[in-house]
């Protein structure tokens, strides 16, 4: 198949599962078209809503439809989802612990050519922060679909991270996910790669440079940061010793800081991190910008070997 943007994975389960759950609802922020839900509104108007710019707005009426029952999906863009709406997100869905989801197109780097206000950087480790909140990113399309799917079924809160970019398909159609449990998608002794989201594919690449050059690399797809998969992390730690993260996304209190804090609290292990190391991007092609802030796949394998190169020693 020819890659494809996570955010149609979204708007195709969101339609396929409202034919047999007639309790999912769509609010949209006036961007169905960006954010794949107009098929949903097609089929199903009654049950889809557009708020207009109106993000907080359409928070607060998720909340309210939770409370009847109802499986709300709120859809718009990453940065507002994130942090227009986030004091609604807090107060009025996931205090009171409401089942509502948030599905965010344009997540981390990936609309590059869209600038700085429409790249998502900090989104998924402001959603960490807040208590009860669950933050998935699905790699590829077919993920993406029974991710929608999983969270969906998942009761409480749920932020869903896609991409505007296509990405190349790594899953097959009858893959299953479980939210919380990463996936070892390859077994090595000398290194562990631990990537989320767009980043997977970045990770697959590299991990195929550095068993070229002889390492042995176990490469896990940790799609879902919150609630982290903490014993595939203990288990890596057990077996390689050596981890490096990687995220579209600002390095800090994302993937990389999620890991090292079980890193930490148990003492052992050495750990790099590949992310955007806590500054502003530019515009630009997805792909460049992730070879300009070193996040492509060559990157992975320079902290890699360095990491390697380190022996037995602590970083």
């Amino acid at each position: 198949m020819k890659p494809i943007p996570t955010r149609d994975g979204f708007g195709d389960a969101i339609t396929e599962l409202a034919i047999t759950n007639k309790e999912i609802y769509v609010i949209d922020c006036d961007i169905s078209k960006s954010c794949k839900t107009t098929k949903f509104a097609k089929a199903f108007p009654d049950r889809h809503i557009n708020v207009g710019i109106a993000e907080q707005n359409a928070a607060g009426l998720a909340a309210g439809l939770a409370t009847m029952g109802k499986v709300p999906f709120v859809s718009t863009y990453a940065v507002f989802g994130s942090m227009r709406m986030l004091e609604q997100v807090r107060t009025s869905i996931c205090y009171p612990q409401l089942n509502v989801k948030i599905a965010c197109s344009h997540g981390g780097l990936t609309p590059g050519n869209d600038g700085v206000t429409h790249q998502a950087i900090e989104d998924m480790g402001i959603y960490r922060t807040v208590p009860g909140m669950t933050v998935v990113m699905p790699a590829d399309y077919n993920a993406a679909k029974k991710l929608t799917a999983r969270a969906a079924e998942y009761e409480g809160p749920v932020y869903l991270r896609f991409t505007r970019d296509p990405l190349p398909i790594y899953y097959a159609e009858d893959e299953d996910f479980e939210i919380g449990k990463g996936k070892i998608l390859k077994e090595g002794g000398d290194l562990t790669l631990i990537a989320i989201g767009d980043m997977l594919h970045q990770a697959v690449a590299a991990a195929e440079i550095l068993e070229q050059r002889g390492v042995g690399v176990r490469l896990v797809d940790m799609h879902t940061l919150k609630p982290l998969d903490e014993a595939l992390v203990l288990d890596s730690i057990e077996k390689t010793g050596k981890i490096v993260t990687v995220e579209d996304h600002n390095f800090l209190n994302g993937l990389g800081s999620a890991v090292a804090e079980v890193m930490a609290e148990r003492g052992r292990g050495m750990l790099r991190r590949v992310g955007l190391r806590d500054r502003y991007a530019e515009s630009g092609d997805y792909s460049l910008l992730l070879e300009k802030y070193g996040m492509d796949s060559r990157s992975i394998v320079a902290k890699a070997e360095e990491l390697l190169n380190l022996g037995g020693k602590e970083a």
